[in-house]
Order: C-alpha cells, then sequence, then structure tokens
C-alpha cells in the first residue's frame, strides 16, 4: 500500500499562487507516476498534471499550462504543484495521485490523498 498526504491548499486572491506539496510513504518502489487532480464542485474530477517519477516528463492540462508547474524531490518521496496567475475557475478540490504509469492514472486507479481545497476569489 501506499499514502499520500497533501498540504498546502487555502485561500488567495486572482493573480495569486500557491504551492501543494504531497509526501508519499509506504512502497513506493512501485510508484512510476505521480500527478495532480482537481474536483470542481459538480464537475468530474479532471487531471491537471502527471509526471513520470523515473524519467521525470510531464504533462498538464491545456487549461493550467504556462501557469502551474509539477515537481519532485525523490529523496523525500514529495511531489509539488506549483501554481501561480491562479484564476476562480481553478478553485477546487485538488488531489494526489499515485500509479504504476502515468497513461493509466485515471480516476478509481491507483492511490488516492484525501485531497486538499484551494479558493480562488476575483
Amino acid at each position: 500500500q501506499v499514502q499520500l498526504g497533501e498540504s498546502g491548499g487555502g485561500s488567495v486572491q486572482a493573480g495569486g499562487s500557491l504551492r501543494l506539496s504531497c509526501v508519499a510513504s509506504g512502497y513506493t518502489y512501485s510508484i512510476n507516476c505521480m500527478a495532480w487532480f482537481r474536483q470542481a464542485p459538480g464537475k468530474e474530477r479532471e487531471a491537471v498534471a502527471k509526471i513520470d517519477t523515473s524519467s521525470s516528463s510531464t504533462n498538464y492540462a491545456d487549461s493550467v499550462k504556462g501557469r502551474f508547474t509539477i515537481s519532485q524531490d525523490n529523496a523525500k518521496n514529495t511531489v509539488y504543484l506549483q501554481m501561480n496567475s491562479l484564476m476562480p475557475e481553478d478553485t477546487a478540490m485538488y488531489y494526489c495521485a499515485a500509479g504504476t504509469w502515468c497513461r493509466s492514472l485515471v480516476p478509481g486507479v491507483g492511490y488516492w490523498g484525501q485531497g486538499t481545497q484551494v479558493t480562488v476569489s476575483s
């Protein structure tokens, strides 16, 4: 089993920044992909950013490209999501996820954290 713990959410005004952190523990040797998803009220959970923990290759949702950056610190088993130029439409519960492969890491697959709330006011 793998346990994921998120932190760093909060409330900011539009244009502000936040950095989310996700610490993985347990049988992390099986993990090759970590990701951030988000879910706004009444909407489906969507992928925001993913990182291949072996190659460090990343991919992003079009809506966050150029504003969000996913990174990792392998020594700390931690993944970060730096969010800049935040907009009200970024308001959502943000979830950290981990799995074997990035292409197959979707809701219902892999390991998931409890989520951290991000609220952006206009």
